[in-house]
């Protein structure tokens, strides 16, 4: 009996280490699970058709609809666990300008997470998208509502699905995520921004604009404003060999499209601030359309996009490589 004790003694030792060990491993493999993050197309597809919908009204600024896309922005950096930018209260940063055409005071807010940054934590990178567009006709039949599902909410999708992307993988230098309000009424939104910040700290700056459809270079591809304005373009281009996606100079300089998107706000005060895009803005029928709608985006255009540019930059991310920096001859 004492024979038989002893061996169900050893046995339930036996079996407690090894249901140890298995609780051990699985909370290892959770652990290794969680750092493994992916930039799926079923999370890029909930943003961009959310931020997209009739229901945000074509996000007008100053308007109720755009206010419903920064409470869904906003939510997604609590969310993922952004920190506030310097000593806004949330984040939001709120100002009120006047309409250029109108002449109307307008009130809207940029929407801005941060995630701060290991070894590098005082050097910056900006990436950013607008998520503003042209709201709603007045009057007329039909479809009177701008979606603006490749301009702009491909790129603020790309920017929260960064931001969930990078506070899983760990970053370097501190990341600044920004959706930018008023971009289609002249910039407003990003030159506000950088009226507020000490330019020598940032890097760099990614914008996302129209990243929902199949560039002329042909599939796996994109192309960067600016490309010869800093070597940003080539430090891509270095980290995206063997990848199978390429990255080419903007095709359509005489669109001028370096100085009207975001990126130019910053790139002006000598930020090495560039615009990923795979629109043919040449000859894309839905641009400024009500057609702009998400059904007409490649959910797998967007996805990789997105994907490239996270392969792209992780070594500006990481403060192995920091471009040089813009000087402006217009």
């Amino acid at each position: 009996m004492k024979k038989i004790t002893l061996i169900l003694s050893a046995l339930v030792v036996f079996i407690s280490c090894k249901e140890t060990k298995s609780v051990t491993s699985q909370k290892k493999s959770n652990v290794v699970e969680k750092a493994q993050a992916t930039i799926d197309s079923v999370t890029v597809r909930k943003h961009l058709y959310t931020l997209a919908s009739d229901d945000m009204e074509g996000r007008g600024t100053g308007t109720p609809g755009i206010e419903k896309a920064a409470v869904y922005i906003e939510n997604e950096f609590k969310r993922i666990g952004l920190k506030t930018f310097k000593d806004l209260a949330d984040y939001r940063q709120t100002f009120t300008f006047k309409n250029r055409r109108t002449g109307e005071d307008i009130t809207s807010s940029n929407i801005i997470g941060v995630l701060e940054g290991k070894s590098k934590k005082e050097e910056i990178v900006i990436v950013s998208a607008h998520y503003d567009h042209l709201g709603m006709k007045k009057d007329g039949e039909g479809d009177l509502i701008f979606n603006g599902a490749n301009d702009d909410a491909s790129g603020v999708a790309g920017v929260l699905v960064l931001a969930e992307y990078f506070k899983s993988v760990g970053n370097e230098r501190t990341i600044v995520f920004a959706a930018f309000t008023g971009e289609e009424m002249g910039l407003i939104g990003s030159t506000e921004f950088g009226k507020g910040i000490d330019a020598s700290k940032f890097v760099a700056g990614i914008n996302l604009e129209m990243i929902g459809k199949t560039p002329s270079f042909g599939p796996n591809t994109a192309w960067l404003t600016g490309f010869e304005r800093s070597d940003f373009g080539k430090i891509i281009q270095k980290n995206l060999e063997g990848t199978g996606y390429q990255l080419f100079p903007d095709p359509y300089k005489k669109f001028n499209l370096f100085f009207r998107s975001d990126n130019a706000s910053l790139a002006r005060l000598g930020v090495p601030s560039h615009t990923f895009s795979t629109t043919p803005i040449d000859v894309d029928k839905d641009y400024h359309k009500v057609s702009d709608e998400a059904a007409t985006l490649n959910m797998t255009v967007v996805t990789q996009t997105i994907q490239a540019v996270a392969k792209g930059t992780e070594s500006i991310i990481n403060g192995k490589d920091t471009p040089t920096r813009v000087v402006i001859k217009e």
